[in-house]
């Protein structure tokens, strides 16, 4: 059987797992793989502390003499961030090395640009584990929907932001208690902001984006919204509603081009992605073919991870044999297709429906001029609340659920909402998104 050379860079957890996994399932993979997958030299920026004598590989500190040493033949990358990873995968790739990564960031930035090299030199380029986890939603995109026109990708894909919620809902938290404890249980990094203000989810929507709708990546063009501004109020009203706040990636495919969006969302409590708690991650797809399906499973950690990392090798040493014209290409979509046909959507140019907190006074014909600002914007509504049990000093919650609206005219309706005189403070609003 023949063998082929891996090298690691990055030997952290997922690395360390990416090795378990090729250990204790070194059978089952050859069987699948028809070769021998021999890990032979790893690097990591200090191996202090470790007994590199026990290691079957060869411990390095140097990532680009992996990339370039001529008996490697595949180059997976596991050590994050976007510099040098960007130099590393491009130092392998002109070096003749098929390359899996597990790095979000970098694909959804800089991604388009090592897709290319890697074409030029008849390479593959793989990343499955950068969404998701352990999660297969890249290849089911890829390869599984490919009968399909993909009409939406919605997916709850960063834990951290889903635990906050999921606590803040089932125990009535305020956020910043719940992050610290999230930090605690090493859900949340010493600075979470990524995950928070919605930048992690916004590189493997960007991916998501891209797979479903076979346009170029476009990071730079996704709408963001974080978590951070949620109160207990908003999911309770969300809870009486009908509703669960969930920290949605969405990708929505429209007539004049697509929407590529992370916020908070409402979501009815009887969606199954509703149902999604805790460190969980999910991905709904709807296509014209097959309608909704939902993908569920942990969106990180060790083993989960590397169990998509090895996917990806094993699917690399598959086509070894195959010409790079016989090979998938990255996105499942030909080349030779023009990848800009879907223009990415301006946020006053998305579609959405809307759940509208304000504080009044409480008076007669407040809430006449509130209807009727929406109704000159064309903005219908779909129920309106007054939240009694917060009457404070003569003002009022109002909670509204609207149908929905074009996002300009629901910009111009706030404006006008929030200058009205019996209006207190900014406008909440929050995105409404149904499932059926």
């Amino acid at each position: 059987m023949k063998t082929v050379a891996i090298g690691i860079i990055g030997y952290g957890t997922v690395g360390q797992g990416v090795v378990e996994v090729l250990a204790r399932n070194a059978r089952e993979i050859e069987r699948r793989s028809g070769y021998q997958l021999q890990v032979k030299r790893v690097a990591k920026r200090s191996w202090q502390g470790i007994d590199t004598s026990a290691l079957p590989f060869a411990c390095d500190t140097d990532p680009f003499a992996i990339a370039s040493d001529p008996d490697i033949g595949i180059v997976i990358e596991l050590a994050g961030g976007e510099h040098p990873a960007f130099e590393i995968i491009k130092t392998a790739l002109e070096h003749g090395k098929h390359v899996i990564t597990a790095n979000k960031a970098l694909i959804a930035r800089h991604g388009d640009t090592l897709f290319t090299l890697a074409r030029e030199k008849g390479l593959e380029l793989t990343f499955e584990a950068a969404v998701a986890g352990g999660i297969p939603v890249i290849k089911v995109l890829r390869e599984s929907m490919s009968g399909n026109e993909v009409k939406r990708v919605a997916g709850i894909i960063n834990g951290t932001s889903n635990y906050i919620l999921s606590e803040m809902t089932q125990k009535g938290r305020g956020f910043a208690d719940v992050l610290k404890e999230a930090q605690a249980l090493g859900y949340a990094e010493a600075d979470p902001s990524f995950d928070i203000n919605g930048t992690d989810a916004a590189h493997k929507i960007t991916i998501l984006a891209s797979l479903a709708f076979g346009i170029p990546l476009q990071f730079d063009s996704v709408y963001i919204e974080g978590i951070d501004a949620l109160t207990p109020d908003d999911i309770q009203d969300a809870a009486e509603l009908g509703y669960t706040i969930k920290h949605l990636g969405l990708a929505v495919r429209r007539d004049n081009g697509v929407e590529i969006r992370v916020h908070p969302t409402l979501v009815p409590q009887d969606a199954l992605i509703a149902s999604v708690n805790g460190v969980m991650n999910a991905v709904q797809i709807q296509g014209n073919a097959i309608g909704n399906s939902l993908y569920y499973g942990p969106g990180a950690g060790k083993l989960p991870t590397a169990s998509a990392v090895v996917a990806d090798l094993i699917d690399v040493v598959r086509e070894l044999n195959l010409k790079s014209e016989d090979r998938l290409a990255e996105f499942g979509y030909s080349q030779v297709l023009d990848r800009n046909t879907l223009p990415v959507l301006p946020p006053e140019d998305f579609n959405s429906a809307y759940y509208l907190r304000l504080t009044v006074a409480d008076r007669a014909g407040v809430l006449a001029d509130i209807t009727r600002i929406l109704a000159d914007n064309g903005i219908s509504i779909n129920s309106v609340s007054q939240k009694n049990r917060h009457k404070h000093n003569s003002y009022i919650p109002l909670v509204l659920l609207t149908e929905k609206v074009r996002e300009a005219q629901m910009d111009a309706a706030c404006a006008q909402l929030a200058a009205l005189p019996a209006v207190s403070g900014a406008v909440k609003r929050i995105r409404v998104e149904h499932f059926g």
